[in-house]
């Protein structure tokens, strides 16, 4: 039982004080993660702010409890396990120069600084050590997420920023084997510190020769049982199990863990494991943060404010100070290393992680910890605004941004200047290339923006139409031709960035079609309020598709799956409802000019159908039929000779090539 005392006479107490504890822990986490969502801040910030208000220093309905501790400690244990799992050879070999140069370099110096100014103000040198790594880091929950929802993971910036963190994760295995060894005398501190540096190097050298067969056998013997339930208690044997050899060896539990994890992601059931861990780790990881925030007194931050503000900026300042001259020496643009130093100058959840083991093992007096834990909290809380501002900064303060800015634009500019009636696509991957064929095969131009710089240079020298850009800009969508466009597609399914995107284009072009992807059905709704001409929605396409190929091989007759098939995507895709049965089925022998098309045409204010009915506008007898109406009010609108047209909606019209042209001059002209 965690935090039970074998000793104690009455073990039924203290079995009622932990599971109380526990229930007290559980809670401050559910109104930490809750009130978190709420304001869209990362979950960090809320555990610690409710360690700190519920803790023994403010309200006092959490205990400081060695059961607390104890409980919080399995938290770091089954983080490091999941940063073992995500260590890949192949990915540090990649971004060695980053990560090893870059990465290494920043967290050198910003310990030797960090280091040698609280040895000046007269700390210890073992609590200057671990302040410097601690303060070193940066948060990888954090910055990781706002990247990849920036999308700005493959821009320069974004490499450097994930290759430093990379390093800074690797970073805390050997410091988390130092702490424990710098409150040994002086005397006899170097060879603690080598005795624990050789145990650790012997572990590491034993797991990597030995274990990964070991490891493969046994989760594969365990694998073939077919029992979810035995999959993952074999899971958490074996992270609390190596966590527990390398404690009785004298080193850190984390340490274990971190090598756990490791040995695992070298095998085939690394992504099952990280599916089953995370809840484990996601819980406990917050209860570490609550017991963290614990450490902080309210009263002490408030009656000591100014000096906790000197010291955030002091911390701010140094961390961007050290990167940016770091990113310059190895090669960045002003841009770029200024960027980079912007994204990593707050600290990380790993430096709580290193601080709170330094207080518990005595290396730091907890009334340094203060004013540390604090800056730290108000860093992290502070990032995401940093985040949000570092282009507008960047603008500002680096001249030469504006030329690198200037020449991006005139470069997709060039590759569109011949442009007229093209398609302009948002995303150049997999789906964006399919794409591309297609059009290419109708002979309609395109220009596509993508984020990739690897991807774009590829495309751009085997002479695809594709310029490096983010599609969100007005800028870029100017340059891309967006005024000239016909229509514009978005080929990527992350719908926040789509409704950002879909919002300046309906700024800039009213009756631009759109057409847009969405990973469900119910983001198909947001994407039709907010503009878009049509959603193709992943799980609907992958369930008609996986439905016409069940059909297919149960015997139906094709000529039944095909009516299947027009009959679920006509119910769906208002643009596609008729088009199946109509002369395109006769064949080749067809003339193209009275082949049924679709055209999309925009009422402004003065067009002649605005404020009558389809009914009145008699559109059959030109030969032309309404098969949708967008109205940004009103997503789905019925199609029937009552509908009464108002301004600004889009009508889709089908027919020839000449009955199209005669629908279209009778709707805005009368």
């Amino acid at each position: 039982m965690i935090g039970a005392n074998y000793n104690d006479p009455n073990p039924a107490e203290s079995a009622r004080v932990t599971l109380h504890l526990i229930l007290l822990l559980l809670a401050a986490a559910v109104l930490a993660v809750a009130a978190c969502r709420s304001f869209g801040l990362p979950p960090i910030l809320g555990y610690l702010l409710v360690g700190a208000l519920a803790g023994p220093h403010a309200l006092g309905v959490l205990p400081d409890t060695e059961s607390a501790h104890r409980l919080a400690e399995f938290g770091v244990v089954f983080l490091m396990f999941t940063i073992g799992l995500e260590f890949s050879l192949p990915r540090l070999f990649a971004m060695q120069r980053i990560v090893f140069g870059l990465g290494l370099a920043q967290v050198l110096l910003t310990l030797a600084v960090v280091a040698g100014g609280a040895l000046l103000w007269g700390v210890s040198w073992q609590a200057s050590l671990v302040l410097g790594g601690a303060l070193a880091m940066s948060s990888t929950a954090i910055l990781s997420k706002l990247l990849a929802d920036r999308r700005e993971l493959d821009s320069p910036h974004g490499r450097e920023v994930m290759g430093v963190l990379l390093f800074q994760d690797l970073a805390v295995v050997p410091l988390l084997v130092l702490i424990p060894a710098l409150m040994q005398p002086v005397e006899t501190l170097a060879y603690e510190v080598g005795q624990a540096l050789a145990k650790a190097a012997l572990l590491l050298v034993l797991v990597l020769f030995l274990g990964r067969r070991i490891m493969r056998f046994w989760f594969g013997l365990v694998a073939r049982r077919k029992s979810g339930e035995l999959f993952m208690l074999n899971v958490l044997l074996v992270t609390l199990g190596f966590a527990t050899l390398t404690e009785v060896a004298g080193l850190s539990p984390a340490l274990g863990a971190f090598v756990a994890g490791m040995l695992i992601s070298e095998t085939e059931y690394r992504y099952q494991v990280e599916e089953d861990i995370r809840p484990f780790r996601d819980v406990l990881l917050g209860l570490f943060f609550v017991s963290t925030g614990m450490l902080l007194d309210p009263q002490a931050i408030w009656n000591d404010a100014a000096r906790l503000l000197a010291l955030l900026a002091l911390l701010l300042g140094a961390k961007l100070a050290i990167v940016v001259l770091l990113s310059r020496m190895f090669g960045g643009t002003p841009g770029t290393a200024l960027r980079t130093g912007l994204w990593l100058c707050t600290a990380g959840e790993f430096g709580f992680v290193l601080v709170v083991l330094a207080t518990q093992t005595g290396v730091v007096d907890p009334v340094l910890v203060q004013p540390i834990l604090a800056a730290m909290v108000l860093s992290m809380l502070v990032a995401p605004l940093i985040v949000h501002f570092s282009d507008r900064l960047v603008l500002r303060f680096v001249a030469s941004e504006w030329l690198l800015r200037s020449m991006q634009l005139t470069q997709i500019a060039a590759r569109t200047v011949t442009s007229d009636r093209h398609a302009i696509l948002c995303g150049f991957g997999k789906t964006g290339q399919h794409l591309a064929r297609f059009l290419e095969s109708e002979k309609i131009g395109f220009v596509a923006l993508d984020l990739d710089p690897e991807r774009v240079r590829e495309a751009a020298a085997a002479g695809e139409p594709v310029s490096w850009g983010d599609c969100t800009r007005r800028e870029n969508l100017l340059a891309a031709g967006i005024m000239r466009a016909k229509v514009l597609v978005v080929t990527f399914a992350d719908i926040a960035t789509t409704l950002r995107l879909v919002h300046n284009v309906r700024a800039m072009r009213p009756d631009l079609p759109i057409v847009a992807r969405s990973r469900e059905e119910e983001d198909a709704e947001k994407l039709f309020e907010a503009g878009v001409a049509e959603v193709v929605p992943e799980a609907l396409e992958s369930s008609v598709m996986l439905a016409t190929h069940a059909l297919a091989l149960s015997g139906v007759p094709m000529h039944r799956v095909i009516r299947r098939l027009r009959e679920l995507r006509e119910q769906h895709y208002a643009l596609l409802r008729g088009f199946f049965h109509g002369a395109t089925d006769a064949g080749a022998s067809v003339s193209d000019a009275d082949q049924p098309r679709l055209h999309a045409v925009t009422l402004d204010a003065g067009a002649w159908a605005v404020g009558r009915s389809l009914g009145e506008l008699a559109l059959e007898k030109v030969g032309a039929g309404v098969t949708a109406i967008r109205r940004r009010t009103q997503p789905v609108v019925a199609v029937g000779s009552e509908t009464t047209l108002q301004t600004g909606d889009v009508v889709v019209l089908r027919g020839s090539a000449a009955a199209v042209a005669a629908g279209e001059e009778r709707l805005l002209g009368g």
